[in-house]
């Protein structure tokens, strides 16, 4: 059974407490937290996403090769501080996006939609929709200053931001209010899909977990056991809708605003798949495991944890 304000699941009986304002709150919060550990990860990952960008296999240079080296190149292209590039916009999008996510999601489990077959991957995948077109702008922002770097170490187009207000300046000014949204098409469908299945499959193996008394009920291990199995699903089908995200966000524009690479989703689907193979769209995969992996674990453990602490400070009272 899905955690819900209403129907907690057993030995959770103080989450009934939170409110979805409350859930707002803690998610973004809770996200926030694991993103400050997986940016790094989140940088690496996006440079191999565009690595290769409309250039025939074997005829490009590659200057990231595989996840180890890939940060030791980072590091020495950026120095130490390089693994943290677009941070801040990290956090701000976390916040924004997951705010909204989670406000959504618990908005549909008070109203008992996720007690319904099929509710809490409905109900997912409209809170990950809701919360993608309101960050998609921090999103933009974000994967723009990760792939910043020096000319030797440069794949993908080049902005040359430098910060996160002149990022969004720079945007509002040349390509105006909807150039904030640039690449929202293919960001909603990787997130919707991502929501899905990480609060589908966390609420569901929560619940396995618990059912089989491995584990304490009230232990945090139990969040951490959902958090684990849901990483797996999370990047299973997140992975292809990232790459292309990646894409369509880091393209060039030309004077109207649009897209010099790509034409949407389905345009950088067929692009990719012809000139680079089907594999492509596994690009960065281990990286993308080890950023999203430990993102969901750790953004699914902070946010059980902080909905169960302010339920019990609350059911507790003064």
């Amino acid at each position: 059974m899905p955690l819900t304000p209403g129907q907690p699941a057993p030995g959770s009986e103080s989450a009934e407490m939170v409110t979805p304002a409350m859930d707002l709150v803690l998610g973004a919060s809770a996200c926030c937290l694991a993103c400050v550990f997986t940016n790094p990860l989140e940088v690496v990952k996006t440079r191999l996403q565009l690595q290769g960008e409309l250039q025939a296999p074997g005829t490009y240079p590659q200057p990231y090769r595989g996840f180890v080296a890939s940060v030791a190149a980072v590091a020495r292209a950026d120095g130490l501080c390089g693994l943290q590039k677009g941070l801040a916009a990290g956090l701000l999008y976390q916040g924004v996006m997951n705010g909204v996510r989670f406000y959504c999601y618990s908005l549909a489990c008070q109203t008992g939609l996720t007690q319904q077959p099929g509710g809490t991957l409905v109900a997912g995948a409209v809170a990950g929709a809701l919360g993608a077109f309101v960050g998609s702008p921090a999103y933009l922002v974000k994967t723009q200053l990760q792939a910043q770097t020096v000319a030797a170490m440069a794949v993908g187009h080049q902005h040359h931001h430098q910060s996160i207000l002149g990022a969004l300046e720079t945007i509002w000014r040349q390509q105006g209010l909807a150039g904030l949204w640039r690449g929202v098409g293919g960001a909603v469908p990787r997130v919707m899909v991502g929501s899905a299945a990480q609060l589908a499959t966390f609420a569901s193996a929560k619940a396995w977990v618990q059912e089989r008394q491995w584990l304490p009920e009230d232990s945090w291990l139990v969040a951490l056991a959902g958090g684990m199995i849901s990483s797996i699903a999370v990047v299973a089908v997140m992975t292809p809708f990232d790459v292309i995200s990646t894409r369509l966000y880091n393209q060039p524009v030309d004077g109207a605003g649009r897209g010099q690479l790509y034409q949407g989703l389905a345009d950088c689907l067929v692009k990719i798949w012809r000139q680079e193979g089907p594999q492509a769209l596994y690009k960065g995969l281990g990286p993308a495991y080890l950023r999203l992996g430990p993102h969901t674990i750790l953004s699914m453990l902070f946010w059980d944890e902080l909905r169960n602490l302010v339920g019990r400070g609350r059911h507790q009272g003064p």
